[in-house]
């Protein structure tokens, strides 16, 4: 097993073959600079010949892209079955792309060269052979993709090697061993790196690319290196075709945290959670709140003697990594499978002082919520407020008389207007607003009643809005609970209202939303 791996990260070009993500060359721009920050050692742009999106960020790339730890790598294809290296238009755009590295696919299956590329075995060595030799004398380095050569190596050993070879000879810095099915499993993995390891010996960089068809992507990754493979590629946040690629975000901590493998420079590692977050955000995909290590809940704790331990002995009890190691932090989640110590350090997270007695009422409180529905895992904004007010607290900002929505329907469309009526201080106010729906004109109205007190709300908005049906068998009587996620431009923030009336539940969780807001002004004041 080597002391460390290098970092392939091809998230711009094999990550976005992801189901949903569709990157515009901006967005591009953007991910090479988190992945540089994190401090991958390669990043693999795109594929310049396949499309003008990729030609223009290599274009882009040479004069807007300023790395500290990455080099940039562009990916193409060996040339054709009969063709010539030097008229051959993938290879000629590899080297018109201006990246200092290529990385070529070529097939190592003898299945797809008599199938697919219908020629014959000796030519499908020539390929590859003759491809990484051109490009090297054009100046590149060269790494090479063995396609299928899990199952290349499977059904034909011998072939398999002599494509490797060829790679090799020819002047290919790295092979890299690609399961591009994604169909092999851990143990196969470590066997056949280790076989080819000690065919080519400690002298030739072997690398790894692991597809999660059978969801062992990290698993294989991990095999390879402990079998002596010391390139690994993946993609952030697991992002990739059908079921995706090896998730960095999970082999990065697996290897230096648990192998004693080093992926990243010193201080990186925990930019893990940062970077997994902000790439989501750019390829517009919601986070993956269960992912080990970055995710949201990867150290969240929700069960009683759990909170109780975490309260008495610290993380250490039911967490296996600090989490501050990879950038995250403890969660405890407030339910009613928790009790009162959880409690406790739930309202200590808030900065909330809750004594011994409150936090049993309220325990038994939450208790009673949850069982019609409500739910504070997902909304700690209109938990932090409950804790608040068991506290003794009071929301000083505005208090509800009434209110009154009207939806219109005509010819030309749908008209909502809400009216609002609410005591702001000792003045009663009341407000009409118009909106696209109940809750924008319940929002409009309420913030013209209110804003002149309160400036702070014109940084406050709603960025997502969901509604649950929480018994489908009670048709339109149902219970519905709205979860309402809002932002200051600085901090983002859910809460949570249930009732069997979808515009009840809307106003709770809204109003819930402004006051938290009204709370916890932006430290940077206007966004």
């Amino acid at each position: 097993m080597p002391a460390a791996v290098d970092i392939f990260d091809t998230t711009l070009r094999d990550g976005a073959q992801f189901e949903g993500i569709s990157l515009s060359v901006d967005d591009k721009l953007r991910i090479a600079e988190q992945l540089d920050w994190l401090g991958v050692k390669f990043v693999e742009g795109g594929y310049p010949q396949a499309n003008p999106k990729d030609a223009e960020f290599f274009r882009r790339a040479r004069t807007e892209l300023a790395f500290e730890t990455a080099t940039l790598v562009a990916f193409g294809s060996t040339r054709r079955p009969l063709g010539k290296v030097d008229v051959d238009p993938t290879l000629s755009a590899l080297v018109e792309a201006g990246a200092p590295i290529a990385c070529i696919v070529g097939k190592s299956w003898d299945f797809h060269v008599l199938e697919a590329l219908r020629t014959t075995l000796d030519e499908g060595v020539a390929m590859v052979g003759e491809s990484v030799e051109f490009l090297g004398g054009e100046g590149l380095r060269v790494f090479f993709d063995a396609e299928h050569f899990f199952d290349g190596y499977k059904a034909n050993p011998e072939y398999a090697l002599r494509v490797l070879e060829a790679a090799a000879t020819n002047g290919a810095e790295v092979l890299v061993l690609c399961d591009t099915n994604g169909g092999s499993l851990p143990h196969e993995v470590e066997r056949i790196v280790g076989e080819v390891h000690s065919y080519f010996g400690p002298d030739q960089l072997l690398g790894i690319h692991t597809q999660n068809d059978t969801g062992c992507a990290v698993g294989n990754a991990i095999a390879a290196v402990v079998a002596g493979a010391s390139q690994l590629q993946g993609t952030i946040n697991g992002y990739g075709e059908r079921t995706g690629n090896a998730n960095l975000m999970t082999c990065i901590p697996n290897l230096e945290l648990k192998l004693g493998v080093r992926c990243l420079p010193g201080g990186r590692m925990e930019r893990l959670t940062a970077v997994s977050r902000h790439v989501a955000e750019l390829v517009n995909l919601p986070p993956h709140d269960a992912d080990p290590y970055v995710g949201a809940s990867a150290f969240a704790h929700k069960g009683g003697l759990h909170t109780s331990a975490l309260g008495r002995a610290g993380g250490a009890t039911y967490e296996h990594v600090d989490p501050g190691v990879v950038g995250n932090h403890t969660r405890v989640l407030v339910s009613d499978l928790g009790g009162r110590a959880g409690m406790a350090m739930k309202a200590k997270e808030f900065g909330v002082e809750l004594d011994d007695r409150a936090a049993g009422i309220l325990t038994e409180e939450l208790k009673q919520l949850e069982s019609e529905g409500w739910v504070f895992e997902a909304a700690d904004a209109s938990l932090e407020l409950l804790m608040r007010q068991a506290a003794g607290w009071e929301q000083p900002y505005f208090r509800l008389e009434g209110y009154r929505v009207t939806t219109y329907h005509r010819e030309s469309g749908v008209e909502t207007e809400a009216t609002v009526r609410v005591w702001v201080g000792d003045q009663r106010r009341i407000a009409v607003g118009e909106g696209n729906g109940p809750v924008n004109a319940l929002d409009a109205a309420l913030r013209l009643a209110v804003n002149g007190d309160h400036p702070e709300l014109e940084h406050v908005r709603l960025t997502d809005y969901k509604v649950r049906v929480l018994d489908d068998e009670a048709d339109t009587d149902a219970v519905v609970r709205v979860l309402i996620e809002s932002t200051n431009g600085e901090d983002v923030w859910t809460t949570v209202g249930v009732n069997t009336n979808i515009i009840e539940a809307s106003w709770r969780a809204l109003t819930d939303s402004l006051v938290y807001g009204l709370l916890h002004p932006p430290a940077g004041g206007a966004t």
